[in-house]
């Protein structure tokens, strides 16, 4: 795989490049400033970058602003936002668009070096990966809107998980229920969403996020 990380720590960025050489990725680009990550993908055409939110000059929003920018002019190339904060506003932007290919990850939060490699390749494969903590804020802000009334808590718990990239079997073991239910829920979260048929993928990949432009 072939990756762009964008990251102002020289420290972090560096323990990435080594980390992802280590496991066989290649690394064409690094950079630790926002405006750079745009030509870098240009440039090198990566199947993934890999990206902080805040990075110079005002350590806001810029990495995530830049991700958002990459995904309209190169939507081909994954985004994997890996931050130690949630920004609730473009972070629904960047993954209400079309959120094959997107994933968010709390640095803080991933316990082990597997589970940020399977991370990269869902995504970099156009899939998701979503921190649990991620969609919760982000359903916290969308709640403030009131767009998942139409929802039960079952669906709203199922529509969670189904967030953070699980699939049918998955969210049934977690909620121990059978898988036929929660095949049921899924599609009571669709109709109530009034989400349109596509690529199953598609629809699941963050229902709740593609609502929240409706809110």
């Amino acid at each position: 795989m072939r990756i762009v990380i964008a990251e102002d720590s020289a420290v972090i960025r560096a323990g990435l490049a080594r980390l992802l050489s280590y496991h066989g990725h290649t690394v064409v680009a690094e950079t630790g400033r926002a405006e750079e990550l745009w030509a870098a993908v240009a440039e090198h055409r990566p199947d993934l970058a890999v990206v902080d939110i805040r990075m110079p000059p005002s350590y806001t929003d810029e990495g995530l602003r830049a991700a958002i920018a990459v995904r309209e002019t190169h939507p081909g190339v994954g985004i994997l936002v890996f931050s130690q904060y949630v920004e609730t506003r473009y972070a629904t932007e960047l993954l209400t668009g079309d959120p094959g290919g997107v994933g968010y990850l709390l640095k803080d939060r991933v316990s082990a070096v597997e589970d940020f490699l399977d991370a990269l390749d869902r995504v970099a494969a156009g899939g998701t990966a979503l921190d649990p903590e991620v969609v919760a804020q982000l359903m916290r802000a969308g709640r403030r809107r009131d767009p998942l009334a139409v929802l039960t808590e079952r669906e709203r718990e199922v529509l969670a998980l189904m967030a953070e990239g699980r699939s049918n079997a998955a969210v049934a073991r977690l909620l121990r229920v059978g898988e036929r239910a929660v095949e049921k829920h899924v599609s009571n979260i669709f109709t109530k969403l009034t989400l349109p048929p596509a690529r199953d993928d598609h629809r699941r990949v963050l229902a709740v996020l593609a609502y929240l432009r409706q809110g």
